[in-house]
């Protein structure tokens, strides 16, 4: 055992990397023992890809202090393909793949089987097979990737990877937009990459995955490793890992709310939506309510039609068609065609994809705050700026959104920032009713804590909530009612007090006819 702990396949030694004004990383030093799942945790901003850019060569040598060993040698990757070439390869959460591509195309760019002075596009073939059974994707090597899941494109990445001969796995939230059953299957894989002596980084905000799979858990805490824990030889729990990342211990990340709820603030009958190109219903007959106060939960797994309702209610429908049903806003019916209408009427929503639909990113946080009711700040068609500025700082310091000032490039900011900063976007419009779209996606634990606490003070004012989530402890920490979709459809509602995982998961793999 003794010999086993001096096997490392990677020693990160003091590792410092500064930016203009902030100290990512002070003294880091990190050590992966070969053949291990390592797993990286720690809270948003607290270093975690930093580090891993640093030894992948995104950060090159000579930008950083300390030094990289691997397999007993010291490195300097001064690009990417330094790292690759010694064996190390990383998987980012924002997946590298070209969807136009064919799987196997995607699999060999950029390290292309050369026969004499051309490609050898039989053996490519060949061998985007052998790597796809490998990782137990059953697809045909020249599907399009625009044509696969999600949990399907993590796996060609994964196997991407594989082709690459790698010896150390660098996974960064590989599961974030994965389902249940998929996030299983990919945890299943990586037992089994360990297996065949493939050592593994992984870093992710789920701490159940974390607890289920790792040999050791290192944890991050502004820039410095506040402490590694041995995994195979005592059993880590969830809530002395919450410990380590922020500081302190959170007895349960669910607050607890004491909300008198009001009457019913908005209410569906019969919504079907169908599909403009092929005529396809998308939703059919869904009839839900939400009263003055209250959290409603919707649950039910990847393509269940929860996302596609939420947008419907919105007025954001491109290619589908209101079919039938009726929409009532304390108690006047509704009918939006746009999300202008939606949102003067007081219906805001919180995009799952914060990134690419719910925020600029090149804008600063003021800009971001104040948009969706930028004509409350308009006086004689010229914008107040010194009422933007006191605005989105009132909204800062009471969302706690952690930035040195308003005028940030909303793109720096931490992901739990960047989704607080979302809700007191829609916040401002001051809506009624509040549609949450995966509100915790790929933030932290302690983040987390703090929007659950900020749904609460919503809720307290009197505004209704529908929440959207793929974490199922969420939708029933958090839901005073939950509803369950599946295939489209309503295929359940139950109390938030009488929910189990149990009766939510058999619900939702209800097929339409069973829930008739």
């Amino acid at each position: 055992m003794g010999d086993l702990k001096k096997d490392f396949i990677l020693e990160m030694k003091d590792i410092t990397k500064e930016f203009p004004g902030v100290k990512a990383l002070d003294r880091v030093t990190f050590e992966v023992q070969r053949g291990e799942i390592h797993c990286l945790v720690g809270e948003n901003g607290a270093g975690k890809s930093t580090l891993m850019k640093v030894l992948s060569g995104v950060y090159p040598y000579g930008s950083y202090d300390g030094d990289i060993v691997l397999n007993g040698e010291t490195q300097e990757f001064r690009h990417i393909s330094d790292s690759e070439k010694r064996g190390i390869a990383i998987i980012y959460q924002e997946l590298a793949l070209f969807p136009e591509l064919p799987v196997y195309e995607n699999i060999f760019v950029g390290h292309e089987i050369i026969s004499g002075r051309i490609i050898d596009w039989n053996e490519t073939k060949v061998r985007a097979a052998e790597v796809l059974k490998r990782v137990g994707l059953k697809v045909d090597p020249a599907t399009k990737i625009k044509d696969l899941g999600v949990g399907q494109r993590q796996l060609v990445e994964i196997a991407k990877a594989l082709s690459k001969e790698v010896d150390l796995l660098i996974l960064d939230e590989p599961t974030a937009a994965l389902n249940e059953e998929d996030s299983e299957n990919l945890l299943n894989l990586l037992r089994e990459l360990k297996a065949q002596g493939v050592t593994c980084i992984l870093i992710s905000h789920k701490l159940k995955e974390i607890v289920a799979i790792a040999d050791t858990i290192t944890v991050l805490r502004d820039g410095t490793v506040v402490t590694s824990l041995n995994a195979k030889e005592r059993k880590i729990g969830e809530q002395e890992i919450i410990k380590y990342m922020v500081g302190r211990e959170i007895d349960n990340i669910y607050p607890k709310r004491d909300v008198t709820l009001g009457d019913v603030a908005f209410e569906l009958k019969n919504w079907t939506v169908t599909d403009r190109t092929s005529g396809r219903e998308i939703l059919h007959n869904v009839n839900l309510n939400v009263r003055k106060g209250e959290v409603v939960g919707l649950a039910g797994l990847m393509g269940a039609g929860r996302t596609e309702l939420a947008l419907s209610l919105f007025g954001n429908v491109p290619g589908y068609d209101i079919g039938a049903g009726e929409m009532y806003l304390n108690g006047k019916r509704m009918e939006f065609k746009h999300p202008a209408d939606a949102i003067k009427n007081g219906i805001a929503y919180v995009t799952e994809d914060r990134k690419a639909n719910g925020l600029v990113l090149i804008q600063d946080v003021k800009f971001n705050i104040t948009m969706p009711a930028l004509q409350k700040l308009v006086h004689n068609l010229v914008v107040n700026e010194n009422e933007e500025i006191t605005v989105a700082n009132e909204y800062r310091e009471s969302f706690d959104i952690r930035t040195p000032s308003v005028q940030t490039v909303t793109g720096t900011l931490s992901g739990g920032n960047q989704q607080k900063t979302s809700l007191a976007k829609w916040l401002f419009a001051e809506p009624s009713l509040l549609i949450l779209d995966e509100p915790t996606r790929g933030i932290d634990v302690g983040a987390k804590f703090e929007i659950y606490t900020l749904i609460n003070r919503l809720v307290a004012q009197g505004i209704s909530i529908i929440m959207i989530s793929s974490e199922l402890l969420e939708v029933l920490g958090m839901s005073d009612r939950i509803y369950i979709m599946s295939e489209g459809t309503i295929t359940g509602e139950i109390d938030g007090q009488d929910a189990t995982e149990e009766i939510v998961m058999a619900m939702a793999t209800k097929t339409v006819e069973e829930a008739v």
